[in-house]
């Protein structure tokens, strides 16, 4: 395929855009710059680098961003800019969406892909992806008041909009005023309005973990980093 149409498929442009990309010697492969829009190469497990940057060619792109505070995880928001506006040109281009969403002020994990069936896997209800926060507790807890809160998380709290209880796959307290939750559904405030459930509230919360993929430790807020398919979330590609 030649260079100009592989950078086409990868969201640089439209063709015209990506043979002039080439043509300004904007794109080396293998630490060579190549000038020439016509040139061929095989796709598969190719490399190109645009403004400094490695781009690995790739059917479907599987991102990971640490999430700042301040950003709607929408495409269209409303009271504060989205999170779109974070990622270079030609991951928007090429369609990328955010896998559900974290509220506003919410930080940590979060996915985004533009493979259809990967983002149907980790969203549809019924094939529990755990998801693990941390929420930082407006009021901390005494010992025995975290052993009850656990507990009732753990057996199920009723929310507001379905008399159905939801529980936690798991909980536990960090800290007195730290706690730990692993929930498989995406409901609506979900994690807040559990921990209101418990006469609690949610003073910050941050997302740690999507299935098997855990927040890189050196991936500062509002970076995002390339991950190598989906068993980098699914573990392996398991359902």
């Amino acid at each position: 395929m030649s260079l100009a149409d592989i950078l086409f498929t990868q969201g640089f442009g439209t063709r015209y855009d990506c043979r002039q990309i080439v043509l300004a010697g904007a794109v080396s492969v293998a630490g060579e710059t190549v000038t020439d829009p016509d040139r061929v190469f095989e796709p598969d497990h190719l490399v190109v680098t645009w403004r400094g940057e490695d781009w690995p060619v790739c059917e479907k792109a599987i991102i990971a961003m640490n999430k700042p505070a301040g950003y709607e995880c929408s495409l269209k928001p409303s009271a504060h800019p989205s999170v779109m506006g974070l990622l270079p040109g030609p991951l928007r281009t090429r369609g990328v969406q955010p896998v559900g969403r974290l509220d506003w002020d919410t930080t940590g994990l979060l996915i985004f892909t533009d493979d259809g069936a990967l983002l149907h896997r980790l969203t549809h209800p019924k094939k529990h992806v755990a998801k693990v926060y941390e929420a930082r507790l407006a009021h901390a807890l005494t010992d025995d008041e975290a052993e009850k809160t656990v507990a009732k998380l753990l057996g199920g709290v009723v929310l507001d909009d379905s008399p159905k209880p939801v529980a936690a796959k798991d909980a536990r307290m960090l800290a007195p005023d730290l706690l730990e939750l692993t929930i498989c559904e995406g409901k609506y405030h979900q994690v807040k309005r559990m921990v209101a459930a418990c006469g609690n509230r949610v003073a910050s919360l941050h997302r740690r973990e999507v299935g098997a993929c855990r927040l890189p430790e050196d991936l500062k807020e509002g970076e995002w980093r390339w991950l190598d398919g989906p068993q980098a979330i699914l573990g392996g590609g398991r359902g």
